[in-house]
């Protein structure tokens, strides 16, 4: 079990405020600067194919600026592929992307896409990249990320956030050990075991007992919460829950 989990700060939606009103502010690059200067390890970004939050300038911005590690989330796309190979961030999250969907809904269908996404991780790893799979904590798909030589998975756990906030009890039980027997089956194959998607600090002091888990990707809530106390204020908090967790607390 590693003794400190890795907390990523995803700030894609700090850029959609500022889409909303247009302009250049609040500034996402400034964003990524006070989260690490609050404690994040790494920064998230997803530039997607709509541009409906990050934009390119902001990704490239990013990579330049970054004095932490820069995860790019991004669809298995030649467009995409392209700027990574330019930008060399230091991993390239593989998620799925659908238009009209609001965020993210579900995991990479790794297993239907085998042939597809081979030479994309290919591609991606010989530009230096750390490839991760955004994926369902389900036998198959863990199982084909290792076949397709990703090191890293993240685990969705957005089912299980649903079913927490929701109230339904036994729902959230059998996620949760969902996750966490999926988290161990990837930790055994020898993947790295992130994961990401509706944490908030209950779930995530809650998941971070789970000792597979080396890394959790946060970002929704958090700039939720900045517009309360801050968001130095709010990752010091999420950074103190997931610390007390894995401390069993």
């Amino acid at each position: 079990m590693a003794d400190r989990l890795r907390l990523g700060v995803n700030i894609d939606h700090v850029a959609t405020v500022r889409n909303a009103r247009g302009g250049t502010l609040p500034d996402p690059v400034r964003a990524a600067h006070l989260a690490i200067a609050a404690g994040a390890d790494g920064i998230t970004a997803h530039l997607r194919e709509d541009r409906r939050h990050i934009r390119d300038v902001d990704v490239e911005r990013l990579a330049t600026e970054l004095t932490r590690p820069l995860n790019f989330e991004m669809g298995a796309t030649e467009e995409m592929i392209a700027l990574a190979e330019r930008l060399k961030p230091h991993a390239a999250c593989l998620v799925p992307e659908k238009r009209e969907e609001r965020t993210t809904e579900g995991g990479l269908d790794v297993v239907g896409q085998e042939a597809h996404l081979t030479p994309v991780i290919a591609r991606l790893r010989a530009a230096g990249c750390r490839v991760s799979l955004f994926i369902e904590p389900d036998e198959a798909p863990i199982a084909m990320a290792a076949k397709l030589g990703a090191p890293v998975i993240e685990l969705h756990t957005g089912s299980w956030c649903h079913a927490v906030i929701d109230g339904e009890a036994a729902k959230a039980e059998a996620e949760f050990q969902r996750l966490a027997n999926g988290a161990a089956l990837g930790a055994k194959l020898g993947l790295e075991v992130h994961a990401g998607h509706g944490l908030d600090y209950d779930t995530a002091r809650t998941l971070a007992r789970v000792p597979a888990f080396v890394e959790f990707n946060i970002g929704h809530f958090l700039i939720g919460e900045a517009i309360f106390i801050g968001l130095e204020e709010a990752i010091r908090r999420m950074r103190q829950a997931m610390d007390e967790g894995r401390a069993g607390r």
